[in-house]
């Protein structure tokens, strides 16, 4: 029993819940393992997959970012409106990554220089962002004039669609990064014990707005995704995606305590979340009652993590 408590618990243990709740989908839902339907399972994870990335790099230094939702709308809203001002598709885009860039190193600047608390800086700024993106349209969506803007999400490289390749090379990216790099063994260092990573040479302050900077730009790649997607910059866009991305990293094994990350397990905290929210798309359930899942799945990620911080430190 305690072996198999392990293993449920454990990093393997993810993969082992992934791979029985696929194989009884694939089993009981119509049409869910067509081409058609495995495409648009993916589509519609790439913004959480996407901003999944930094935010796990986030959570394993024991902070979070509440304010990704408004960065991924405000950077899509900069990305259409610079793009029609100037009739220049690539200068919006730079715009939009800019935007989200200096977001989160604002917010990184804020909870790391002046020690103000993730949780209060980060709903600040998020209420701040959404606000902005409404004042800059007038609370309406912003048509795209240049159609090739489109081509960003509808454009397809071997039949799959380049916004999937985009999340698939940035999973591959920041698993590196976490991996194999300073940065990451820092960051992971980091949430384990800050102090001890100070008094080791880390400049943890530094750290902190980097990893926060990083977070805005990413933002701003799925905001230029997003509103591609959608064919137009909307300020509502992306709301209640923190909430998502969180219950993804932390059903994927990633520690709110921090110290613990894996790609591997986000990857697959990323396509439970798309998986529950496709077959209820499939069964044709209200979208009331995918609040109720998506908030149970949440709850869910929390207890495990609680589980598995107090199997760590048992061991310990």
């Amino acid at each position: 029993m305690n072996s198999l408590k392990k293993i449920l618990l454990g990093e393997q243990g993810l993969v082992v819940i992934f791979a029985a709740a696929f194989v009884i989908v694939s089993l009981f839902v119509p049409n869910f393992l067509t081409e058609r339907n495995m495409l648009g399972l993916l589509q519609s994870v790439v913004t959480i997959g996407i901003v999944a990335c930094t935010m796990m790099f986030c959570l394993a230094s024991r902070d979070f970012d509440l304010s990704v939702g408004s960065i991924v709308a405000f950077s899509g809203m900069a990305a259409v409106m610079v793009s029609n001002a100037t009739g220049s598709i690539p200068v919006g885009l730079v715009a939009a990554l800019l935007c989200g860039a200096i977001v989160g190193f604002v917010n990184g600047i804020v909870i790391a220089r002046f020690r103000i608390n993730a949780l209060i800086t980060t709903l600040a700024t998020m209420q701040i962002v959404r606000g902005l993106a409404l004042i800059a349209s007038d609370g309406r969506a912003v048509g795209i004039n240049d159609p090739a803007f489109y081509q960003l999400a509808l454009s397809r490289f071997l039949t799959v669609p380049t916004p999937i390749w985009i999340m698939l090379i940035l999973f591959i990216f920041f698993g590196f990064v976490l991996n194999r790099t300073v940065f990451g063994k820092n960051t992971l260092a980091i949430g384990g014990n800050p102090e001890a990573s100070r008094l080791a040479g880390v400049n943890v302050v530094n750290m902190r707005i980097w990893i926060f900077a990083l977070q805005g730009l990413v933002c701003g790649i799925a905001g230029i995704l997003l509103a591609s997607r959608i064919t137009s910059g909307q300020p509502n866009a992306a709301t209640g995606l923190e909430l998502s991305v969180i219950s993804a990293c932390v059903l994927g094994g990633v520690s709110l305590s921090g110290g613990r990350a894996a790609m591997s397990g986000v990857i697959v905290g990323v396509l439970i979340m798309g998986i529950a929210e496709n077959v209820m798309n499939l069964l044709n359930i209200q979208a009331f009652y995918q609040y109720v899942v998506r908030g149970l799945i949440l709850l869910i990620a929390v207890l495990l993590d609680n589980l598995r911080s107090s199997a760590a430190g048992r061991r310990g």
